[in-house]
């Protein structure tokens, strides 16, 4: 694609929690793959200098989106989604780990394409993953990352205890850091950029103390990421609290192993007491809430606004496969329905409001890891990751009656939050580059 161009729409973005800023019949100028302009069109136009630019225009019925940020997923799982519904340990053990143990060789090289090009095809401009175990398998989803356009950021799954793995406990340790190293070495910071790495120890019941103190050390190293679980399931809460006794929680488990640090980002965090919200907040540590695979594994409800009070910067994540799917607009649904379940228990609990669950997946996504300063919200100067989505698609009967400016900015949200999905999504562009198109504008130059 050239270096200039303009797309048109109505552009909404959420440059606060709970805020929304939206132009009708709006406009973006891309240059170089920055957002060069940005505005109502008649008024974007007025203002060009220099060549003429070229005008991409989905139509009447197209609404223009931030690029969503998935904080949370894991990579070899897609394929047994919706598996297994059971409690979080006998789900891993039964579902996710043999699936795991075959993600290596022919299968990666098959699927990681696929998985990449799924988020696209969902408006996904941005996904903290994991890996398996193996190396292989995550060079190749490194390779294939960098050839989807995506920004990425990827990890090689880290266990010791309990691997599936045919390695023995002492010689999974060694192997794992300096497999983990190679890659980060490889990787982080590839792409101009657009490719990070992230140290991944899965979670406390699975990795030595030895294992994710070298994980954060290699992070600290590096000025990589580190990735893991927190608090998911209260079995799991029980086997860390017999693992690590002398902890004063789970929590601390991993503040004293190093690993609670601002580039790090905790799945989950359902069942944590005051200390250590406090500790997180302290420690500068970002969550990713996961509401469909917490409600698929029976798992529990996560407070929210309890981690916000906190100033706990918090995503969203899909984590495929216990979450049902990448589309992360059922993702913000889900965190609506989670804090309103809540309510029916706490009136107290403040319900989520569909433009808060929308910042989430945008710029509340890009600040827990680390990138507002670049991506989340539609501004000059940001580099132009965006999606842009058929109305006709989420409206009932494909209703063409009303141009999508003659709505409210809540209205057209809503509808693409409880009813968008791959079907709806027009073209997904990350850096101004097209990483998807629809089939229907597959003609269109």
């Amino acid at each position: 694609m050239e270096d200039l161009y303009g797309i048109r729409g109505f552009i909404i973005d959420a440059p606060g929690f709970g805020s929304l800023r939206a132009y009708r019949n709006g406009a973006l100028i891309i240059e170089r793959g920055r957002i060069a302009a940005i505005g109502e069109y008649d008024d974007v136009r007025r203002s060009e200098r220099g060549p003429k630019t070229r005008w991409i225009d989905h139509g009447p019925h197209a609404a223009v989106f931030p690029g969503l940020i998935d904080c949370h997923t894991h990579l070899p799982q897609y394929s047994v989604v919706a598996r297994g519904q059971n409690q979080l340990l006998p789900w891993l053990r039964e579902s996710i780990f043999p699936i795991e143990r075959e993600f290596t060789g022919p299968k990666a090289r098959e699927e990681a394409p696929k998985f990449f090009q799924e988020l696209a095809r969902n408006g996904t401009t941005t996904a903290m993953i994991y890996a398996a175990i193996y190396e292989d398998s995550c060079h190749v989803g490194f390779e294939a990352a960098e050839r989807s356009g995506l920004r990425v950021i990827l990890g090689k799954m880290m266990m010791d205890l309990g691997s599936y793995g045919t390695l023995q406990p002492k010689k999974v340790l060694s192997v794992s850091l300096a497999e983990s190293e190679r890659l980060c070495a490889r990787w982080h910071g590839k792409a101009e950029g657009r490719l990070d790495y992230a140290f991944s120890p899965r979670f406390a019941v699975t990795c030595s103390e030895k294992l994710m103190r070298g994980a954060a050390e290699l992070a600290r190293k590096h000025g990589a990421y580190l990735q893991t679980h927190l608090a998911e399931n209260r079995e799991e809460l029980e086997k860390v609290h017999n693992l690590y006794m002398s902890a004063q929680d789970y929590t601390d488990v991993y503040d004293k192993a190093g690993l609670l640090t601002p580039k790090t980002m905790l799945g989950h965090c359902i069942h944590l007491g005051t200390r250590e919200v406090e500790t997180l907040a302290a420690r500068r540590a970002s969550v990713a809430h996961c509401p469909t695979s917490n409600l698929f594994l029976g798992s529990g409800l996560m407070r929210l606004n309890d981690l916000q009070r906190a100033g706990i910067p918090v995503g969203l994540g899909s984590d495929v496969a216990a979450g049902p799917e990448l589309n992360m607009w059922q993702v913000m649904r889900a965190a609506i329905d989670v804090q309103r379940a809540r309510t029916f228990h706490d009136a107290s609990v403040p319900p989520l409001r569909v433009s808060e669950a929308f910042y989430l997946a945008t710029a509340g996504g890009a600040r827990a890891l680390g990138k507002a300063g670049a991506i989340g919200t539609l501004e000059v100067g940001k580099e132009a990751d965006v999606t842009v989505i058929d109305m006709k698609a989420v409206r009932p009967y494909a209703d063409t009656g009303r141009r999508v400016n003659e709505m409210s900015k809540e209205d057209v949200l809503a509808l693409c939050v409880y009813r968008a999905g791959p079907h709806a999504t027009l073209e997904t562009y990350v850096r101004g580059k097209s990483v998807y198109r629809h089939p229907q504008l597959a003609s269109q130059p």
